[in-house]
C-alpha cells in the first residue's frame, strides 16, 4: 500500500489512567452518579466491554468501560443489574445524544445490545484504521503509531466473570478507553486527509443497521478439522457429539471447548470408540486435558446413537446451505464463471492497492463471487455496469463501494479466458464438506 503508518518516537508505556482506576459501579446509587457525571461531560463516548470468551458459553458483558471528556472514566459491572434494566435504558438515551466510539465494534455490540445499549451513531477505530490503509489496526498498534504510547495486554484472555475482579484487571480494562477519544480524532484526520471519511461514515452506519445474523444451518458442520472427515457415518457422530456438547455447555454456561474440544470430536468420529477405555485411548494422543471425562457417558451415548442410526438418516456430505463451490472447483467445472472471477478479483486487488485499503474492505469477496457465479441477465454479453451495481446493492454492498467497483467488475464479466495466476481460496470460502 502506498500509505504508511506515521512514524513516531519510541512508544511510552501507558501504565494507569490519568485519573486512576475508578471504583466499579455495581449498585443503583453508583449508576445514577455515573449518569450525572457523564451528562456533565461533552462530546463522544468511548466504550468497551469485556466478555468471558473461552470460559463461558454466553457472550454476555462482564464489564463495561466508558469515558467522556469532562464526564470521567467509569467501570460498570452489568451482572447485578441484568439485561434491560431501566438504568441501562437511561444510559442508552444519553449515548444517543452523541457518537459512541468502539474498537472492533462488531465484537462488542451484541453484548452491549443485550443489556440495552444500542448506539445510533458509531465510530469504529479498528475499521477506520483499515479504511485509512494502516497496516496494523489492533488497539495497541494504533495507540503506538498514532498516539506514541504502548498498552500491556497481559489480561486480554482472562476470565472476566471472576468476582471480585482484581485491581490489575480493572486497570487494564480502564486503559482500553483512556485514549480512545484522542485516537478517534487522529483517525478522523487521517480519513479526512485521504478523502475517505465518507467511506468510513457509510461503513459505520452499515454496522448499526445490519440485521442479526440468521441461525446457521447445521452449525455442527463448522467443527474444526472437518477436512479429515470422508464418510457420512462419521458426520453422524460429529453431529450427535456437537449437539450433546452444546446442550451441556448452554445449560451450564461454560465454553464448549472446555467440555470437549473440536479436535476431540473429530478423533471420536473417526475411531468411534464405544467404551470408556477406548474413548480415553482415542483422546490421550491429542493431549486432551479438559473436562471431557465428566460427561463420558454422554459422549459414549452420542457415539452409540450415531453408529446405530440407519444409513439413510446419516447427514449428507454437503449441507443445504446457500454456499458456493470452493474456488478450486471453479476452474475445471465452471470455467465460464471462473474466467470473469479471475479478472474481477484482479481489478479489485488493483483498486485496493491504489486506494490503500484492504481488498476485503473495498468490497466483500463474497459479493464478487456471487456476482460472477450468478451475473445479472445479459451482463455477460454486453457491458452493463448499472445491472452489476444493482446486484451489488442487493448483496449488501455500500454506495461508495459500488461507485468504485461496479464498472470494473462489469467489464470482468465479459472475459472468456482466465488470468494466468490461479486464484487461491479466501477465508470466506466454505469448507468442501459444508
Amino acid at each position: 500500500m502506498s500509505e504508511t503508518t506515521p512514524q513516531t518516537p519510541e512508544a511510552l508505556p501507558l501504565l494507569t489512567p490519568a485519573e486512576g482506576v475508578p471504583p466499579v459501579v455495581d449498585t443503583e446509587e453508583k449508576f445514577l452518579q455515573l449518569l450525572d457525571a457523564l451528562k456533565n461531560g461533552s462530546g463522544p463516548f468511548a466504550v468497551d466491554a469485556e466478555r468471558a470468551s473461552g470460559y463461558k458459553y454466553s457472550s454476555r458483558a462482564y464489564l463495561i468501560q466508558i469515558k467522556r471528556e469532562g464526564g470521567g472514566l467509569h467501570l460498570i459491572d452489568p451482572i447485578p443489574f441484568g439485561p434491560g434494566h431501566a438504568l441501562f435504558t437511561q444510559l442508552n438515551e444519553l449515548f444517543n445524544t452523541d457518537e459512541v466510539i468502539l474498537h472492533a465494534s462488531t465484537q462488542d455490540l451484541p453484548c452491549l445490545r443485550e443489556v440495552g445499549i444500542n448506539p445510533s451513531k458509531l465510530f469504529d477505530t479498528e475499521l477506520g484504521g483499515r479504511i485509512a490503509g494502516l497496516p496494523r489496526v489492533g488497539l495497541g498498534p494504533l495507540l503506538e503509531s498514532l498516539m506514541g504510547v504502548s498498552l500491556a495486554k497481559e489480561h486480554s484472555a482472562v476470565d472476566w466473570s471472576t468476582r471480585p475482579l482484581p485491581h490489575d484487571w480493572l486497570n487494564y480494562a480502564a486503559l482500553d478507553v483512556e485514549l480512545l477519544i484522542p485516537l478517534r480524532n487522529k483517525m478522523y484526520e487521517l480519513l479526512s486527509d485521504a478523502k475517505k471519511w465518507k467511506w468510513a461514515e457509510e461503513e459505520f452506519a452499515s454496522i448499526l443497521l445490519a440485521p442479526p445474523a440468521p441461525p446457521r444451518i447445521d452449525p455442527w458442520r463448522r467443527t474444526s478439522g472437518m477436512h479429515k472427515i470422508k464418510k457420512r457415518d462419521q458426520l453422524a457422530v460429529i453431529k450427535n457429539l456437537w449437539i450433546a456438547r452444546n446442550e451441556i455447555a448452554q445449560a451450564n454456561d461454560v465454553s464448549s471447548g472446555k467440555l470437549l474440544n473440536d479436535a476431540g470430536i473429530i478423533e471420536l468420529a473417526i475411531h468411534k470408540p464405544m467404551t470408556k477405555k477406548d474413548v480415553e485411548k482415542t483422546l490421550r494422543p491429542i493431549g486432551m486435558r479438559a473436562r471431557w471425562s465428566e460427561n463420558m457417558s454422554t459422549w459414549i451415548a452420542a457415539i452409540e446413537s450415531a453408529v446405530n442410526t440407519p444409513e439413510d438418516q446419516w447427514p449428507p456430505m454437503k449441507s443445504g446451505a446457500d454456499t458456493l463451490p470452493p474456488i478450486k472447483l471453479w476452474r475445471e467445472r465452471f470455467p465460464e464463471k471462473y474466467a470473469p472471477l479471475t479478472h474481477a478479483r484482479f481489478a479489485v486487488e488493483t483498486l485496493a492497492h491504489d486506494l490503500s485499503i484492504p481488498a476485503e474492505n473495498l468490497i466483500s469477496p463474497e459479493v464478487i463471487r456471487r456476482i460472477c457465479w450468478a451475473p445479472p441477465a445479459a451482463s455477460t454479453a454486453a457491458l452493463d455496469a448499472a445491472a452489476v451495481a444493482q446486484a451489488m446493492a442487493t448483496l449488501g454492498a455500500r454506495a461508495w463501494q459500488i461507485e468504485i467497483v461496479a464498472a470494473p467488475v462489469a467489464t470482468a464479466l465479459l472475459e472468456r479466458e482466465p488470468r494466468e495466476i490461479p486464484l487461491p481460496e479466501t477465508p470466506e470460502s466454505e469448507p468442501a464438506v459444508d
